[in-house]
């Protein structure tokens, strides 16, 4: 009933709006009455036309809910689908824009892997110091310039402690009178730096059965080594407040000297003004609250070139690569030579190499041909992480059955425990 009254209603409207629009608009505006009526038509018109679109608003009212829950439905969906489609585009593109990673060109971390010092391979002087120090003594394979040092126990293991009146020591050596240094050599030492510290010094001669040299005395400080005004500092920001470990190292070849504080080559003099003929070592300000200690002391004559020793002897034998105590587990500073066998081999792709483990005759036989076993396993492992064929590479160890020294003394003990590179 409702729909057919308001049927009716739009009929009798769309006539009356018909008989308003026959207006003849010269004639309107030549009448002002005419232009009022006209005006009251077209106010009519817009009210009949709200009443229009209310009344079929109404009469369609469910209907356009029901439209517009499609519509809701319609657009959360398609929201969604952007969403997902934004989210999936995200991931894919930068899937699709980050470079392939190859697992097998994949490089290790490798504690020290530009580390490019290499000791020498007949070590001349060896002090760990000795697990058969008596803690509180002198240090036996030294002799004392001046001050007070001692043998002390750092973590477990013996140290030389610097503990007053500007200690100095030197190697203890028959002929520490002489030039004991040969034309290229190599000389590293673990040192702790007590915070709040200042230099630590290596001198380049013997001031007790030498000659004075100007300009060899060499400073070691948290972050720096400096030697004649030719200062390199460590790159970082280490600050003097903390205490810390540095391994010093240090390589003279005929003339030319570089030193390395840790990982990294501070110092590189192509023309050293002096001849270094022997080694001291210095704390000028250690005390009872500035304790230095340092280990691990080797002074090595250097050789030949890895690629020249295949060359002559078909092999390469290498005492830096170095292992903790009885252990298999690599020490950071053995990447020197490492990293020199893997270049080597990068760069001669038909060398191949049988690794061959070494020990000292201290300790038990057959305990000391497995750890031989197991380092030589360690160092090919260390390899084939940076890169190199697994098949370039074979494993050996002959424990302490091989000696190239006699096992009596430091030194010879320092040269049998060795690693071999043998080529096959």
């Amino acid at each position: 009933m409702k729909r057919f009254v308001l049927m009716g209603f739009l009929l009798c409207f769309l006539a009356f709006v018909a008989d308003a629009q026959i207006l003849d608009p010269k004639k309107v505006a030549k009448s002002e009455g005419t232009s009022r009526t006209n005006n009251k038509i077209n106010q009519g018109v817009d009210a009949g036309f709200d009443k229009v679109e209310e009344g079929i608003g109404s009469l369609f009212k469910k209907k356009k809910k029901k439209k517009k829950k499609e519509e809701d439905v319609v657009d959360k969906n398609a929201e969604e689908s952007k969403t997902d489609s934004n989210s999936s585009n995200a991931s894919g593109n930068n899937s699709e824009e980050a470079p392939h990673e190859d697992p097998a060109s994949k490089k290790p971390a490798v504690t020290w892997s530009k580390f490019d010092f290499v000791p020498g391979d007949n070590v001349i002087f060896e002090d760990g110091p000795s697990i058969d120090e008596e803690n509180g003594e002198f240090p036996s394979r030294w002799d004392l310039v001046k001050g007070q040092i001692e043998i002390a126990e750092v973590d477990g293991e013996n140290v030389i402690m610097f503990i007053d009146g500007s200690p100095q020591i030197i190697p203890y050596l028959e002929n520490s009178n002489e030039d004991y240094l040969p034309d290229v050599f190599t000389v590293e030492f673990d040192l702790y730096k007590p915070a709040g510290s200042n230099r630590f010094n290596v001198l380049l001669f013997d001031p007790k059965n030498q000659d004075y040299m100007p300009n060899s005395e060499i400073d070691i400080s948290h972050n720096y080594i400096d030697i004649s005004e030719n200062r390199g500092t460590y790159p970082g920001d280490l600050s003097n407040d903390v205490g810390r470990w540095i391994h010093f190292s240090l390589a003279y070849t005929k003339g030319k000297l570089k030193m390395y504080m840790d990982d990294t080559r501070l110092i590189n003099i192509p023309h050293f003004e002096n001849n270094p003929t022997g080694i001291a070592l210095q704390a000028y300000w250690a005390d009872s609250e500035h304790l230095y200690f340092i280990k691990n002391v080797r002074i090595a004559e250097g050789g030949v070139k890895y690629y020249d020793r295949v060359l002559n002897d078909g092999k390469i034998v290498c005492n830096g690569i170095r292992f903790d105590v009885n252990k298999a587990s690599l020490k950071p500073e053995s990447m020197g030579p490492i990293n020199k066998i893997y270049k080597l081999m990068v760069k001669k792709q038909d060398l191949n190499f049988s690794i061959e483990g070494h020990t000292d005759a201290d300790g038990d036989a057959d305990f000391n041909q497995k750890l031989s076993e197991e380092r030589a396993q360690t160092v090919f492992n260390t390899l084939v992480e940076l890169g190199i064929a697994p098949e370039r590479l074979k494993i050996a160890g002959y424990g302490e059955s091989n000696p190239v020294a006699e096992n009596t003394t430091a030194e010879g003990k320092a040269n049998n425990r060795r690693v071999e590179f043998v080529k096959f």
